[in-house]
């Protein structure tokens, strides 16, 4: 993820809630956060201190998980009295952030010449466009946005002009409110996080798990922590696999268990699944494994709900694994991914705390873990390569496909899209009739969960290193996991 000033303010928050919820000393230092984040001699990035610090109190309000407008130190009491709202939404608009940027969607930029022809007047069905001052002028009363102006004009001096957020947005879940800041119809959005990456006022944000999760760390609970596939090459290079996981440990993690292992257990029991239903009851399955993708079924393609497999993903799979072995476990997911925070909220029997990447990271610096001491000994993978493989492209379709029967593998019509938008188009494409599959696999992110929003390192970096992880594998297909095997026989991983 590229470092900018937004990512900085972000994470110097969540760092320092960390720090005093790690050192008992929360609600008496909440105001620090302001204070020593944000100096009278501070570099401004916006107007002044007072709108700086502003925007701050948002940040704390959702790293703590409370509603906004919450006093800061009432809200980090309530975080530490246990006050937990899972109707909050994870992804929400900070309101003292939002620029309210204009939302006149057409403009007419200094490249117009005043030529003869006025193609854009001519071509307006409103007669919204004249000639003031020497340039075409668009008249906003009377405009329909119809964007004919700006496709006539033969210089292309009128720009189509969207915000950031908005432009982001795959499915119009995003609009102007009446107060013009940003607004999100949650029954459409997906929690895919996209808004939030775009928005270059920093206006959108995640609500955090970080102080429920530290506490029952400092009280000894057993909490098992749950990595993401994707975790290779996360903190930096140098930092291998073994560090991260002796980091967790001197966190207060009794256990450390690769979500690779759930995702290991999900190909077996869907591949199970997929031979009884397609094509006898559906015409066609799609993944289970990315939550953002199952919202954009339910949510915008309804008549394939049931198309939906109802295999668990990986990470509930895992978190049922872990507390089938351990019925008094805590589990706490750890990847890449926002939208794994609301799916935890629908799946409390196997899921107890989500943590992206970056989260993890401010946790490590706020309670002074140094994650590049040496390693008591290398960590081998508890995972097959089919498992470490969900988060490239195509990695749940090829695992799956592997445990397959043969004659099914060479019969077989397989699709895939990444970003929300490319999933919108190919399922529009199976809805016309225009696209034959047997399974779809769909992933919110482009590029796969090595590209999530939550993700320290660039994607490309990521999948390199997840490939060579994958290929150090021992055993190489889902079904050469004994204990996966065993675990699809005995517990149920059906949503």
């Amino acid at each position: 993820m590229e470092t900018t000033q937004v990512v900085n303010f972000r994470r110097e928050v969540l760092r320092r809630i960390a720090e005093y919820t790690w050192n008992d000393c929360l609600p008496e230092h909440i105001y620090d956060i302001l204070y020593n984040t944000v100096k009278d001699n501070t570099s401004r990035v916006r107007c002044c201190v007072h709108k700086e610090r502003a925007v701050l109190k948002n940040r704390i309000q959702m790293a703590l998980w409370q509603p906004l407008g919450l006093n800061i130190i009432n809200a980090a009491k309530a975080a530490l009295d246990g006050e937990f709202d899972k109707k909050l939404p994870i992804i929400d608009v900070l309101p003292d952030a939002c620029d309210a940027c204009p939302i006149d969607k057409y403009y007419v930029t200094d490249l117009c010449r005043h030529c003869i022809q006025h193609n854009c007047m001519n071509n307006c069905p409103k007669k919204a466009i004249s000639i003031v001052n020497n340039r075409a002028f668009i008249n906003r009363d009377i405009c329909i946005e119809c964007g004919r102006c700006s496709k006539s004009c033969p210089y292309g001096a009128i720009i189509e002009i969207s915000r950031p957020c908005i432009r982001a947005c795959a499915l119009n879940a995003l609009s102007a409110g009446e107060d013009k800041r940003t607004k999100i119809d949650y029954e459409k959005c997906t929690n895919c996080g996209n808004c939030r990456e775009a928005c270059p006022f920093g206006a959108l944000d995640e609500r955090s798990m970080i102080v429920p999760l530290l506490l029952s760390l400092k009280q000894h609970k057993p909490v098992i922590a749950m990595l993401a596939p994707s975790f290779v090459g996360q903190f930096g290079m140098k930092i291998t696999p073994a560090q991260v996981i002796a980091g967790l440990y001197k966190l207060g993690f009794t256990d450390v268990v690769e979500v690779a292992v759930g995702a290991d257990i999900t190909t077996l029991h869907e591949a199970e699944e997929f031979l009884e239903k397609v094509p006898k009851k559906l015409s066609f399955m799609t993944s289970s494994c990315c939550p953002a993708f199952v919202s954009l079924v339910k949510k915008h393609f309804p008549e394939y709900e049931e198309n939906i497999s109802k295999t668990t993903s990986p990470m509930v799979s895992c978190g049922l694994y872990v507390k089938n072995k351990n019925p008094e476990a805590m589990t706490c997911f750890i990847g890449p991914c926002i939208a794994k925070k609301r799916e935890s909220l629908e799946h409390p029997d196997a899921v107890d705390f989500v943590l992206t990447y970056e989260e993890l990271q401010c946790i490590f610096e706020g309670t002074g873990i140094d994650l590049s001491q040496p390693a008591d000994k290398e960590y081998v993978t508890q995972a097959t390569a089919g498992g470490i493989g969900f988060p490239l492209t195509r990695g749940v379709q090829a695992s799956m496909q592997e445990v397959l029967p043969a004659e099914i593998q060479a019969e077989l019509k397989l699709e895939y899209a990444d970003g929300l938008e490319n999933c919108n188009d190919k399922l529009t494409l199976i809805k016309n009739g225009k696209l034959a599959a047997d399974y779809f696999e769909g992933m919110a992110c482009c590029n796969g969960c090595v590209n999530g929003p939550g993700s320290l390192a660039q994607q490309g970096l990521t999948r390199v290193l997840v490939t060579k992880f994958q290929k150090a594998a021992e055993k190489k297909t889902s079904d050469q996991l004994q204990e996966a095997v065993d675990a699809v026989k005995k517990i149920s991983f059906e949503v």
